[in-house]
């Protein structure tokens, strides 16, 4: 036993040296960072709409979640985000943070009590104000966040009361979540073995219906309920439910992650602890029209569809692996999954995959090691990139954030600002808090193209060059 804690401290101490020279490198290898302690852990973090555009910042919508020991109530927080735009932070403020304080750019804008853990997080493209979440039970909650009221967190306080509710699971659905980027509709997976589908608009068509002056023109942005909930009131008002347009079945296992082709709202992809992919089509039907078994070699937590080229899906798996698959040739003879490429750099499960909003090449993976990589596949099979000057890369990877300290659990381009990212991680065993949100930005030397690099460093020796001789 005690051999065993002299392990755990020596580990420590060399994650310990390893964040050190990374904190070193931040003026390097980022254009901004900005680091946010947390006071519980949270499950989840996304990007909200852009609400402003200034001269050197950007304000943006961040959702975040926090889950707490059970003293006090779990809580969805809406924040406002400064993003600093690119090229305009200096360097040696960037790397200049404590990890034990909140970040200056973030600032909470509303709380709303939330019933049960926030296991997930999504916004509804149709609506920059509607957001749907995942917790520890059956159903999804909808939550129109400008309408709900900020709530003041105490202990024994009441739960605030969703705009909607989506019934259709016969057991927990905790973390499988996904809104349609073409129409309002919502995807969700659970430990009943079912993906289950419903649309915003049937609740849309009930308001309609109950109207009385029959108005036009209602829409997921009229979701709300109407009822006016102050703080204290929910006992006396109930949330609006709806049922699911279809409920599909095919995995032996829980569904651990759904998502949406983008380019049709009727089909979608599913993905479990059966190591299973399925691909869906509403029109044909609630039984899989593609099933790709053994696609790992263990449980399948994410998955992701490629917005640019709707034949790609990025898988991530508990045994530590990326793989991409193309759904024009998803399996082997012996109907087992077969990858186009295998990205195998992570030493413990994938947590979340996701595609660049800018490059359809690029995507993101994080993982329980504590590092979220970010990964071209055009550069898979090049001699050149990371692979070529760091022992033991994989190729494709171009950037390695390892500023978390423990398992990152969640992450998020933003669309707005495509190669600004948010991370979270659990690492409340290492800082005084339940955990880290970083956003940050790799510097645009990186990723751009390499001769547009150098042709700028070019032009910038020749300046250098001619100042000094002027001088």
């Amino acid at each position: 036993m005690k051999e065993k804690k002299k392990d755990v401290a020596v580990e420590d101490r060399a994650g310990d040296e390893s964040y050190n020279q990374w904190k070193a490198a931040i003026p390097l290898v980022y254009d901004w960072f900005t680091n946010h302690n947390l006071v519980w852990p949270s499950q989840s973090c996304r990007w909200g709409p852009q609400l402003e555009e200034g001269k050197y910042k950007n304000l943006h919508r961040l959702y975040l979640s926090e889950r707490t020991d059970g003293t006090f109530p779990n809580t969805l927080v809406i924040s406002n985000c400064e993003v600093v735009k690119p090229r305009i932070a200096a360097a040696e403020h960037i790397s200049k943070f404590n990890e034990e304080h909140c970040s200056p750019f973030i600032d909470e804008f509303k709380t709303i009590i939330h019933p049960g853990e926030v296991n997930r997080i999504r916004e509804l493209p149709q609506s920059s104000k509607i957001i749907a979440t995942h917790t520890d039970s059956p159903d999804v909650l909808i939550w129109d966040v400008e309408a709900q009221p900020d709530r003041h967190v105490a202990r024994n306080v009441s739960e605030s009361l969703p705009d909607l509710i989506l019934t259709g699971h016969q057991d927990n659905a905790e973390y499988a979540l996904a809104m349609c980027p073409l129409e309002p509709l919502v995807l969700s997976g659970g430990k009943d073995k079912s993906v289950v589908l419903w649309s915003i608009h049937d609740h849309v068509s009930v308001l309609a219906e109950a109207s009385s002056d029959k108005s036009p023109g209602v829409s997921p942005e009229s979701l709300s309920n109407k009822q006016s909930i102050e703080a204290g009131d929910e006992k006396n008002s109930e949330s609006p439910t709806i049922g699911p347009r279809g409920v599909f079945q095919g995995h032996e296992d829980t569904v651990e992650d759904v998502q949406f082709c983008p380019a049709s709202p009727q089909e979608f992809c599913s993905a479990g602890d059966d190591s299973c992919i399925i691909l869906w089509d509403a029109r044909a039907g609630t039984s899989p029209v593609t099933k790709v078994e053994k696609a790992h070699d263990g449980d399948i937590n994410c998955v992701d569809w490629n917005p640019h080229d709707v034949n790609l899906i990025l898988t991530g798996s508990a045994d530590g692996s990326v793989r991409m698959f193309d759904r024009r040739n998803l399996l082997t003879c012996d109907g087992a999954g077969s990858p186009v490429h295998r990205f195998e750099l992570h030493k413990a499960a994938i947590l979340c995959v996701q595609w660049s909003p800018d490059k359809a090449s690029v995507f993101g993976s994080s993982s329980e090691d504590g590092f979220l990589n970010i990964w071209d596949y055009e550069k898979v099979g090049r001699n050149d990139g990371v692979a070529r000057r760091v022992a033991n890369a994989a190729y494709g990877l171009f950037f390695q954030h390892a500023g978390h300290r423990d398992k990152v659990v969640d992450f998020h381009w933003n669309a707005s600002d495509p190669w600004t990212i948010v991370s979270v991680s659990d690492d409340c065993a290492r800082v005084n808090g339940g955990g880290t949100v970083q956003i940050w930005r790799m510097s645009d030397l990186i990723y751009r193209p390499e001769e547009e690099v150098l042709e700028e460093l070019e032009k910038f020796k020749d300046d250098i060059l001619s100042c000094s001789s002027e001088t």
